[in-house]
């Protein structure tokens, strides 16, 4: 069976409350034997531990504040976040990044505390986990910033064009794609048709972003095998070959 890694999934999130074990078990079969589980804020931190202590062979946490929950209170957030990463029980530092789309009153406030989680990272010699929406600007800007050459992670759910692919890898970061890949008129997969596959990891970003035939319902782990399969038919590969070269990039990465 084909090895795969989920690299970014929310499984803790009320979305699963009702069938988790039936999702991992889904997950399983797919071949999925690793999920990645970035934080959101402090108010999601007891449900990923949670789900983390229920399934300790498969799933990994993350901690970070993801940029939609950058507020007026973000350095309160920010502390919170310190403190976990200083108990050395995380794999990443995630979900950080910059949002437009969804928030722009705090603009500022997600630059300070995108670079700062991006400090804390490389002090702490973990890979980041970026969501980047409707900033790809920004993003570049704060990571150029902060990029000494021991910065590394993952853009996750890339949407973007080739160039912005191609920036993504010359700045030292893998592109991470998901269900979007397989969307008819994305485009991502013309994106990333020149980007070596080495620098290629799989996600969900679970509930959010099913891929087809599923778009618009929920997303779970175990759909990573349809994201894989458009990878494969998009760099002429078998799928075995995609999920093993996947996997190594995720095990390298995110040191697992």
């Amino acid at each position: 069976m084909v090895q795969l890694v989920d690299t970014h999934a929310h499984l803790y999130v009320e979305q699963f409350d009702t069938d988790l074990d039936e999702v991992m078990l889904r997950a399983a079969n797919n071949g999925v034997n690793r999920i990645l589980l970035p934080n959101i804020d402090s108010t999601t931190t007891e449900r990923l531990w949670k789900v983390v202590n229920a399934y300790p062979q498969t799933c990994l946490p993350m901690m970070g504040v993801h940029p939609c929950s950058v507020e007026a209170n973000y350095k309160e957030e920010l502390k919170h976040v310190e403190e976990e990463l200083a108990k050395g029980t995380y794999i990443a530092v995630g979900e950080i990044g910059i949002d437009l789309y969804w928030e722009k009153g705090f603009i500022k406030e997600q630059i300070i505390a995108f670079e700062q989680q991006m400090e804390w990272a490389k002090e702490l010699n973990l890979p980041v986990a970026i969501h980047c929406r409707n900033s790809f600007d920004e993003i570049f800007t704060s990571v150029e910033k902060v990029q000494d050459g021991r910065l590394r992670g993952v853009l996750h759910c890339f949407t973007g064009y080739e160039q912005q692919a191609q920036k993504t890898i010359d700045l030292g970061l893998h592109i991470g794609l998901g269900g979007v890949l397989t969307f008819k008129n994305s485009g991502v997969d013309k994106a990333i048709v020149n980007i070596p596959i080495d620098k290629i990891i799989l996600e969900t970003d679970s509930p959010y972003l099913a891929p087809s035939p599923f778009r618009g319902k929920r997303n779970e782990s175990g759909y990573t095998k349809m994201v894989a399969e458009k990878l494969a038919e998009v760099k002429n590969l078998s799928l075995e070959e995609v999920g093993k070269i996947t996997t190594q990039n995720a095990e390298s990465l995110f040191n697992i």
